[in-house]
């Protein structure tokens, strides 16, 4: 076991991985028209900055970690949901430890060393629904998703909760990919691409 977190490690200072998974089998009563799996992958790494100020340069770190946890999350991802074909939906999330800037949060996950590589592994076009904060151990994230390639499509507005119960710890950061393998159990509020034009002139409102 400790050869084989070796080899996930590959210098990132990984500790953990957390991997979560449900299904909703019924919804107020009746079983979806398209039931949907929904996981999320977690892993807890040492935050590669801690210690250094807010002048500090991001970038060298940014594109070492990157693509290393864009391939270990989004691996186990597709395992864990039968295939990237089988993906409809995605987000991700990071949280920081409390030695840590918001920006190391940001640092790993918003930049193309990280979602570049997740849109493209996961076979996505939309740009991906985020969260990020700076907690302490245990706190609970709430993860945005919504369709990989068609961002406008409400049925996939939905979310999944991302927990590692000792993590992170102050010099750590957890970096979490979620994905959905449908939309919501039984969604019907339309769609932004086929909405009415809606201004207050339309609905007869003053503006206060």
């Amino acid at each position: 076991m400790q050869e084989c977190m070796a080899q996930l490690d590959e210098g990132i200072g990984l500790r953990k991985l957390v991997v979560y998974r449900d299904a909703v089998l019924t919804e107020a009563g009746e079983a979806p028209a398209r039931p949907a799996r929904r996981a999320s992958v977690a892993a807890v790494i040492r935050n590669p900055w801690t210690g250094t100020g807010p002048s500090a340069d991001l970038s060298g770190e940014q594109a070492r970690v990157g693509p290393v946890l864009a391939r270990l999350l989004t691996d186990r991802l597709i395992a864990s949901l039968g295939g990237a074909a089988e993906i409809e939906a995605f987000g991700k999330a990071a949280i920081v430890g409390a030695a840590g800037e918001i920006e190391h949060a940001g640092a790993l996950i918003h930049t193309p060393y990280f979602g570049n590589l997740v849109r493209e592994f996961l076979q996505g076009e939309s740009i991906i629904c985020f969260a990020d904060t700076r907690a302490e151990a245990g706190e609970t994230l709430v993860v945005p998703l919504w369709h990989k390639t068609r961002a406008s499509t409400r049925s996939h507005y939905q979310t999944v909760s991302a927990r590692v119960s000792d993590a992170p710890r102050s010099d750590e950061i957890v970096v979490v990919a979620a994905a959905s393998t449908g939309p919501r159990p039984h969604p019907r509020i339309g769609d932004r691409t086929t909405d009415p034009v809606v201004t207050t002139e339309t609905l007869e409102v003053a503006p206060s």
